[in-house]
């Protein structure tokens, strides 16, 4: 990403869901005169980005607001704008993209991070093969991934809409878990294949347990036969001018 936002050094970067804000701290060295502005829903998350970059010799500034509403900053603002596997949670994506564009200098770049819808396809797999295994599971955890709201697939058709020139640069990698607590320790931070994100849908630590025991038992079973369980990453970047 770094080599395609094709950094001098002194640009004034938004980073849209910017998390705890790694993101913007591996790109310190290739901005040492440059500034950071990082925005995020969550005020939890931004206290940990301040935390992580406190002490930092950086120009940064956090600001708690969505991806759809830009309104507080002023038209042809950055330089540089990325948006990093956030933007299928975005409620109005199309809304997103229009205020990414027009923050954007005149020769700027903005970058979304996105996948495939196949990505971490065997990961899925395994969690919808045991979810079909337990009694009474709610019909929308069986529902599609939001991803597939922007994804590889779709989103230079989106962006289009906003920006003159698109390009897609995408690539595929492998995760091979030698034991089944490694993976598993994967799989829930992925929230259980947003199981476990739902909003209003409370179904407590039990269910996770076993649904967590049973997808185990599986991926113990291919690490038996094949010493390792593959997960394939179908990955990419979306650049816009």
């Amino acid at each position: 990403m770094a080599e395609q936002l094709a950094l001098r050094g002194d640009e004034k970067l938004l980073d849209l869901g910017c998390g705890n804000g790694f993101i913007i701290e591996e790109l310190l060295p290739h901005m040492p005169a440059g500034s950071f502005v990082g925005l995020d829903v969550a005020p939890g998350i931004l206290q940990s980005a301040r935390k992580r970059l406190d002490g930092a010799d950086i120009q940064a500034e956090w600001v708690e607001g969505s991806a759809d509403e830009l309104g507080r900053f002023q038209d042809s603002s950055f330089d540089r704008a990325i948006a990093l596997y956030m933007m299928h949670y975005v409620d109005d994506i199309d809304q997103a993209l229009a205020e990414a564009a027009r923050v954007l200098r005149p020769g700027g770049l903005f970058i979304l991070g996105t996948d495939h819808p196949d990505s971490l396809g065997e990961m899925h797999e395994v969690h919808f093969k045991a979810l079909r295994q337990m009694n009474d599971v709610p019909s929308a955890l069986f529902k599609s991934s939001p991803k597939n709201r922007i994804s590889l697939t779709n989103g230079q058709e989106q962006l289009q809409r906003h920006f003159r020139n698109v390009r897609t640069h995408a690539w595929k990698d492998e995760l091979l878990f030698p034991s089944t607590g490694a993976f598993l320790d994967f799989y829930q931070s992925h929230n259980h294949c947003s199981a476990s994100s739902i909003p209003g849908l409370d179904l407590g630590e039990g269910f996770f347990e076993e649904l967590r025991c049973r997808v185990g038992h599986q991926v113990n079973q291919i690490i038996t036969q094949k010493g390792h369980f593959k997960v394939t990453k179908h990955t990419g970047l979306i650049i816009c001018d």
